[in-house]
């Protein structure tokens, strides 16, 4: 095989068709077949994202398809990144560094056409490292008001000559007039790197859906290459907040046999994978709350990260939530606050250069003895190290390591002793406080850390009066493998892997 790779690109007919998890299949499968892959999104828009090791940032889907090529996570990835901070504004981070706030009217013009060769860059350096490539587009590449400053779809398709495959969700409704109207509305050029159609999300005998394929192929003179069904019987992370509804339940409709865990569901809400690992335990039911109605009678609740912490905090206040979260912690009812949640729990919330809203101070929730002001600089760094504090379920878990990472503009300054000393690169330092039944961390990832979500489950229990049934919680990097695997398994035996393989031009034994 040449030095450069085989590609893929696979886009979609609008957002949440699947594209993230179908790109991560891909990179499953040719990992299994022994390739170097790699994934690529030139420009993703999300608030859900990870430090590197370097102490870039990028998005939480190019990490999930990364682990699923078997390679270590890199911003050449996903080289822009965009972090909405409000209805028209978002944060601009190009290569890993947080660039300053923009509209979205100042940003899809010439400041995103200045982007264009970076992205060049970033995508021929990854083409010519690896032996496939599997690219995911953004959105839909018939987005005819934005198609002048394209970098993400059919752009990047031309500019690596990229073969496209193009995904609608048949689930939705409307698949087929999706799929050929998008083809009708992308120009000539672009409609030839399409080589072929995926139906994602299909549910039921799929003799009944013959005729529609067989309408598409005729009316498209494109392919169908594969119709993928929907499934729910394991777990790949989403990046995309929309799956966030579907989490919103009714507690009275839980089993009584679990735990209920609450998260506030912040309208900035950023970094939802740190819960999956929660999400993932037999014992646990794990919702979303977004007002005092659905608050429900819950074991632990948990105030998450956001990308407007002093929006966010507004809405706590504005919404009842606010003075909920106190009365519960007065009752010593369990209470972690993570990253923004974590300021929120605070004292105070200070924004003198307007970082991250026109808002400059805003009072916390005054649970925790902590003071919060932001800076310009952000502070983007993995963090390794130890539990240090016996405070609540902690004293479980004393003395064993644990990871995560960093990502917050803000700087506190606490009153009370720190829950974990952290190895940083020069110095140990101190992270974390507790107040009462109250505890918050800068910490994402906290709960991927087995021996310290095995403490807190077990303490929950406990504390109901009850000994926790399992003796161990499930291994959460044991759960990713066979979750990666069985998704590739899953889309092996749906599509045409044959006919892709000849269109992305790979000789191997596996096309014979």
């Amino acid at each position: 095989m040449s030095n450069k790779a085989a590609r893929l690109m696979v886009q979609g007919t609008s957002s949440n068709v699947g594209k993230s998890v179908l790109a991560a299949a891909f990179c499953r499968i040719f990992y299994q077949e022994g390739y170097k892959v790699c994934p690529f999104k030139a420009q993703n828009m999300a608030l859900n994202s990870f430090i590197t090791t370097s102490g870039g940032e990028m998005g939480r889907a190019q990490v999930v398809q990364a682990q699923a090529a078997g390679v270590e996570p890199e911003v050449r990835m996903n080289p822009i990144l965009l972090k909405p901070t409000g209805h028209t504004g978002s944060q601009i981070v190009i290569m890993g560094k947080a660039q300053g706030t923009m509209s979205a009217r100042d940003y899809h013009g010439e400041y995103q056409r200045q982007t264009w060769p970076i992205v060049q860059e970033a995508l021929h350096v990854l083409l010519e490292e690896n032996e496939v490539v599997i690219i995911e587009g953004a959105g839909s590449p018939a987005e005819v008001n934005l198609k002048q400053n394209d970098i993400v779809n059919m752009r990047v398709a031309l500019e690596g000559q990229v073969p496209v495959l193009l995904v609608a969700d048949i689930d939705r409704g409307g698949a087929l007039a999706s799929v050929v109207g998008t083809l009708e509305l992308v120009e000539p050029e672009e409609r030839a790197m399409v080589r072929g159609i995926i139906l994602n999300k299909f549910r039921g005998d799929i003799a009944l859906l013959q005729p529609a394929l067989d309408f598409l192929e005729e009316k498209t003179g494109i392919p169908v290459v594969g119709v993928v069904p929907y499934f729910d019987h394991f777990r790949i992370p989403e990046e995309d907040s929309v799956v966030l509804e579907e989490r919103g339940m009714d507690s009275t409709l839980f089993p009584q046999n679990c735990l209920d865990i609450a998260v506030i569901r912040l309208p900035y809400l950023s970094n939802f994978t740190d819960f999956d690992p929660l999400m993932d335990e037999p014992d646990v039911t794990l919702r979303y709350v977004k007002n005092i109605e659905e608050w429900g009678n819950p074991d632990l609740v948990i105030v998450p990260g956001s990308k407007n912490t002093l929006a966010d905090l507004r809405f706590l206040w504005e919404s009842g939530l606010g003075e909920k979260l106190q009365a519960y912690w007065k009752e010593e009812s369990p209470l972690i606050g993570i990253c923004g949640g974590y300021q929120m729990l605070g004292r105070v919330v200070r924004d003198p250069l307007h970082t991250e809203s026109d808002l400059e101070e805003i009072k916390g929730l005054g649970i925790l003895p902590i003071e919060t002001e932001f800076a310009l600089e952000k502070h983007t760094v993995q963090s390794r190290g130890t539990v240090i504090a016996d405070a609540l379920f902690l004293q479980k878990c004393k003395g064993e390591a644990i990871q995560g990472y960093e990502i917050h503009m803000g700087r506190s300054s606490s009153e009370g002793a720190p829950l974990f000393e952290i190895q940083g690169q020069d110095t140990l330092y101190g992270d974390g406080v507790q107040a009462g039944s109250a505890l918050g961390t800068y910490l994402h990832g906290l709960f991927d850390n087995d021996a310290l979500r095995t403490a807190l489950i077990e303490w929950l229990w406990e504390r109901r009066g009850e000994k926790r049934a399992l003796t161990r919680s499930p291994s959460q990097a044991a759960i990713r493998e066979q979750a990666f695997n069985e998704l590739a398994e899953l889309v092996r035996n749906s599509v045409d892997l044959k006919k892709i393989r000849k269109i992305m031009g790979l000789e191997s034994e596996w096309s014979m």
